[in-house]
């Protein structure tokens, strides 16, 4: 299989909907793309019939899609795109320990156990490559299929690698935008997860319209609150990855993480909830980790604590409501 890799330019890391999707994006030009699976048996069925049932079910891929189960046939490509869930980021990535070619994050989330984004998970695992973070407001199944999709392109490398993968990763329907901001484009990723949760709980409580509109802007103070005090960009967080990709996430029951929080507002126990799913919901492995951050550095983020106490099993959904809006009368400031 490495021999078919052979003279291709890019390839995707983790064949969910996600990675088949971007896979498919990036293939429809009729550039070749190498897609690799975990599983090699998923791997066999994409090549033999075009199609990811698993995942990405409906979507005919193109021809010049190559799907492997080898990594270390893909550490000859120049850019990979790595889309494995958040929390495997770091155990996936060990395998190509020497891979010094353009690596754009496409996952959103902070690692459990150690707090680290997954900027700081891929240098420590891969310290030659060149790390990007792609994040934005995006459903595969309309990336898939050709829908016009915006997104960040933050580069650590500044200009000269935003030069080399800008030409590389936009097609037509598919544009990214600039951005130096690593820190911003990551944490407004990883806190929407978290907040399309408490979206969805809106939902499946029956809450209203209202309710959700104000759990958005509330839910982007707390966003600010945090990726400011980590470092992040304020622009950043207003723009693409922070407040247009939490608007999409918080707005329908196409996002993985706003279905978990509905059926927890629809009185499943988060047991009940998280098992048997195909696809991962990053925001309850983010939550909890987020708010620990959030407590050490002393900043605020109720509704973050509140979808902890669910995704814990601490108390129902309409508790949990319950208690917010107990919470003391004050003013609203922009960050406050």
């Amino acid at each position: 299989m490495s021999a078919a890799l052979n003279g291709l330019a890019i390839g995707v890391i983790g064949a969910g909907a996600w990675g088949t999707a971007l896979a498919q994006m990036l293939a429809s030009d009729g550039r070749a793309v190498a897609l690799w699976a975990r599983e090699p048996d998923l791997a066999a069925t994409i090549n033999a019939t075009r199609r990811n049932p698993t995942y990405l079910p409906g979507a005919t891929l193109a021809e010049t899609i190559t799907a492997t189960s080898d990594l270390a046939a893909m550490a000859a490509l120049p850019v990979l795109l790595w889309v494995t869930p958040a929390q495997f980021l770091g155990s996936v990535l060990s395998g190509l320990p020497h891979y010094a070619g353009d690596l754009v994050l496409c996952a959103k989330g902070i690692e459990a156990g150690t707090g680290r984004l997954m900027a700081e998970v891929a240098r420590a695992a891969a310290p030659a490559a060149q790390v990007a973070v792609l994040s934005g407001p995006t459903f595969a199944h309309e990336v898939a299929a050709g829908l016009p999709t915006a997104v960040t392109l933050a580069c650590s490398g500044g200009d000269a690698q935003w030069q080399r993968l800008a030409p590389t990763i936009a097609r037509p329907t598919f544009r990214p935008y600039y951005s130096a901001d690593v820190i911003g484009a990551e944490i407004g990723g990883a806190v929407k997860n978290v907040l399309a949760i408490a979206c969805g709980v809106v939902e499946g409580l029956g809450l209203g319209q209202n309710a959700r509109a104000a759990l958005i802007s509330r839910g982007f103070a707390e966003m600010q609150r945090f990726g400011l005090a980590m470092g992040a960009q304020a622009e950043t967080l207003a723009g693409l990855s922070g407040l247009g990709d939490l608007v999409l996430t918080c707005s329908s029951s196409s996002s993985r993480n706003f279905s978990l929080g509905k059926a927890l507002g629809e009185g499943q126990t988060a047991s009940a909830a998280l098992a048997g799913r195909a696809t991962v919901a990053e925001g309850a492995y983010t939550a909890p980790v987020l708010a620990d951050l959030a407590r050490q550095k002393g900043i605020a983020m109720p509704l973050v604590d509140a979808v902890v106490t669910l995704v814990q099993g601490q108390a129902p959904a309409r508790d949990v409501v319950a208690s917010l809006l107990a919470r003391p009368l004050r003013a609203e400031r922009p960050l406050g």
